[in-house]
């Protein structure tokens, strides 16, 4: 995003704020998030044929998660009528923009269909939505079906090969192949989708409490967070909007202050740090190990805050209206392993790995009948949780590399903290030999941090030569 439209989204923020009645400004929210969802994605153009498509697609997608994850006696059309109404409005007025002309002048990079077709896709989702609260068997499997089709998605739009396949299919509809490109971009889904997810699971499990189409939309769509995270739990966000606290002088200088600090962050730090940055193109520009280090610490810390400076721009945002979103990076250089970084770096993802894969894999393989070795059992669980984290960015072979590395070295930390902590502890019985021993920690912990960002950023095709670069083999 740019300055211009993070400069909108907090002057909503700030307006929606102001209003006194929960119900109100939960329902102003919901709009405000669907409107955001629609411009952003017209303004991240990549299909012009599908801009208003995909936004469309997301509010579906929320809806039917809310169907089938909300109570019967939640979902009565008397409680839920505004939202609904809402929603359809919202729907509707943004296709009427275009004054049934080519382009909308309020999103003039936005392909806007033919009306007709928009009230065929409505009647559809309502009729969906009959079958699924009407038909027993559909019930029975409408939340793992769901999650089927969330991660079907996810892997069509994240794997490169299906990702073309896509490409050409809405080509061949459309008419259009001039649309092919090389990146599909659905705004948010990676988000959007972890926090349906999430309700999901805990329907599943009986955890989920029962909230309101509009407190679920919200909390889905909630424009502050909705590109970057932080991926906040249903529960703790409800809180705070059906009782948001009114602001005090605190409340407003943390705003504005997570707000200055996330633009400097982003926009001064990262963006400088960008300009010689490691990446595939500059790769092939390289011709010493100095140089690639350079390049490399650059992009360590610009990744660094250029993410943080998003997060610290949402939960400003957010505070706005009442909302305190979870933090996401607490210093995680600093830490002196790389289990304490990973608890700092991306918290709330961690916690959705950690809370929906990692516990639940470990309860299963501590049940089978025939034990596994401790060992076996810990180098499986951060294995494949951080090569699943590694494919949440892209289903390509450097992402595995790189959830491999990470994975691999939690492993050997988790080894080492066994076998060694006592005789560490004895080790550093002074203020001094702690602090050295900590210092220790930090710098190979950020090194083997900044190492595992190779893998991150280049393609795998150009690995071997950076690690040449990397530890001065190059010729």
């Amino acid at each position: 995003m740019s300055i211009l439209e993070i400069s909108i989204l907090a002057a909503a923020a700030l307006v929606i704020g102001l209003i006194p009645r929960p119900q109100i400004r939960a329902h102003l929210l919901l709009l405000a998030s669907i409107l955001v969802v629609y411009w952003l994605q017209s303004r991240a153009v990549e299909i012009y044929s599908i801009t208003y498509w995909l936004p469309t697609l997301t509010l579906i997608l929320v809806a039917l998660s809310w169907v089938v994850t909300a109570p019967p006696e939640i979902r009565s059309l008397r409680t839920n009528w505004p939202a609904i109404l809402l929603a359809l409005v919202a729907i509707l007025a943004i296709d009427l923009t275009r004054y049934f002309g080519k382009t909308s002048p309020v999103f003039p990079d936005m392909a806007i269909p033919n009306p007709l077709n928009v009230f065929l896709v409505i009647a559809l989702v309502f009729l969906a939505v009959f079958l699924t609260t009407r038909l027993a068997f559909i019930k029975r499997f409408s939340l793992p079906v769901t999650i089927l089709v969330i991660l079907a998605i996810f892997v069509i739009i994240k794997l490169p090969a299906l990702d073309k396949i896509l490409y050409k299919l809405i080509s061949k509809v459309t008419g259009n192949p001039q649309d092919i490109k090389d990146t599909f971009v659905w705004l948010g889904f990676s988000y959007f989708a972890f926090r349906i997810l999430h309700t999901i699971r805990d329907r599943q499990k009986g955890l989920l409490p029962p909230v309101t189409l509009v407190e679920y939309g919200v909390y889905v769509l909630f424009f502050p967070s909705f590109v970057a995270g932080p991926i906040d739990r249903i529960e703790r966000f409800i809180r705070d909007l059906r009782a948001p606290a009114p602001l005090t002088d605190a409340d407003w200088f943390f705003a504005g202050r997570r707000l200055l600090v996330g633009l400097f962050k982003k926009f001064v730090i990262a963006d400088a740090l960008a300009l010689f940055a490691l990446d595939p193109k500059l790769l092939p520009q390289i011709h010493s190990t100095g140089w690639f280090w350079v390049l490399l610490y650059a992009y360590t810390f610009q990744i660094y805050f250029d993410f943080s400076g998003y997060s610290d721009i949402a939960i400003g945002i957010a505070q706005l209206v009442g909302i305190k979103l979870p933090e996401n990076f607490n210093a995680p250089y600093l830490k002196p392993n790389l289990t304490q970084f990973w608890n700092n770096w991306h918290i709330t993802l961690t916690q959705w790995f950690r809370a929906y894969f990692f516990n639940p894999l470990q309860r299963w393989l501590r049940s089978t009948r025939a034990p596994i070795p401790t060992w076996l059992l810990i180098l499986v669980l951060q294995l494949s949780t951080m090569v699943l984290i590694g494919l949440w960015h892209g289903i390509l072979l450097n992402f595995v590399l790189w959830g491999a590395w990470h994975g691999f070295g939690l492993f050997v930390h988790n080894r080492w903290r066994d076998a060694m902590s006592a005789r560490v502890s004895a080790w550093a019985n002074t203020p001094l030999r702690a602090n050295v021993l900590n210092v220790a920690g930090i710098l190979l912990t950020f090194h083997y941090v900044a190492i595992g960002w190779v893998f991150f950023v280049l393609p795998a095709a150009q690995i071997p030569s950076a690690i040449r670069l990397l530890i001065g083999l190059h010729s």
